[in-house]
């Protein structure tokens, strides 16, 4: 299973569901309530609304979100939506059938968690080199899901549905701080994607992501790219995975690894000739970290794509 897939919860039986269109199963903790929904049958402009702000994810088949007034997109596995506090979702459900039902969850965050976990990391690590301060990006809502997230929700629902102990709230508070954490990064990564080129003169982070893409192929080091953000390794390294939630050297293994897939859905290259021209220099290594990252090594993804 791809590392951004959400592990199974658990459905309800047959004879407990009250509606095939969104059944919800709630479970409420301090700080939040977690929301599971599923959908036994087609539906259309289902209403859905929260007082707090909402992570939802998907676990399982398809919906068409409609958001912010503006035209619906297809909601799938892998993937979560930040919905603001008293936004409207109107929710398509095109496929969903008894055979083939989906399954979601909302996770809703008081304000009072939220701006604690904001305010705490401002103060704590206010040198940020992307944004000016901690905090969601709301026009940045649909994401796909980073190895870092899903672990994340992975572990919060296991709190929230399995959880029993005395603790709980405890834990649960403890793990929204994180999923916050991880949510900010995620947004970061994102942007940086598709803005980096933009940045590459006034931010320091997209010189260096700019700088990355474009020497892919090199010998990167943690000095020349230090160098190039005008910081000590020390502390570069320390803001560049606070705020990405990968290590330099992390994110450029990331880098090579989809600049590798690429070249594998776009050509009949050879696996040495894709190691090599995505700035690996070792096979076995290359082969390894491939399966690692996408669950395949690369000849089996070639073969199949």
């Amino acid at each position: 299973m791809p590392d951004q897939f959400i592990a199974g919860v658990p459905w309800r039986s047959e004879s407990d569901l009250k509606t095939l269109v969104e059944n919800r199963t709630t479970y409420t903790l301090n700080n939040c309530e977690l929301n599971i929904f599923e959908t036994y049958r087609e539906a259309k402009d289902v209403n859905l609304m929260f007082g707090d702000l909402v992570l939802t994810t998907m676990l399982k088949g398809r919906k068409v979100m409609h958001l912010f007034n503006k035209p619906g997109f297809d909601y799938l596995p892998g993937e979560s939506v930040i919905v603001p506090p008293n936004e409207l979702m109107k929710i398509d459900f095109p496929e969903a059938e008894i055979e083939n039902p989906t399954q979601c969850i909302a996770l809703s965050i008081s304000k009072e968690m939220i701006e604690n976990t904001f305010d705490l990391l401002n103060e704590r690590f206010p040198d940020k080199m992307l944004t000016e301060e901690w905090g969601l990006d709301l026009s940045n809502f649909h994401l796909i899901n980073t190895q870092d997230l899903s672990e994340i929700i992975n572990r919060f629902i296991r709190i929230g549905v399995k959880e029993r102990s005395k603790e709980k709230d405890v834990i649960a508070s403890l793990a929204l701080k994180e999923l916050l954490i991880r949510l900010t990064q995620t947004q970061a990564r994102k942007l940086l994607q598709t803005t980096y080129k933009q940045l590459s003169s006034s931010n320091r982070l997209g010189h260096v992501v700019d700088y990355i893409k474009n020497n892919i192929r090199e010998n990167l080091t943690l000095e020349s790219l230090s160098s190039k953000a005008c910081m000590s390794k020390a502390h570069f390294s320390r803001s560049f995975k606070n705020e990405l939630g990968l290590s330099p050297m992390e994110f450029i293994l990331k880098e090579r690894l989809t600049l590798a897939k690429n070249y594998l859905r776009t050509a009949n290259y050879q696996i040495q000739e894709v190691c090599y021209m995505s700035g690996f220099n070792n096979v076995t290594y290359f082969i390894r970290a491939f399966k690692t990252e996408f669950g395949a090594t690369p000849k089996v993804f070639q073969q199949t794509t």
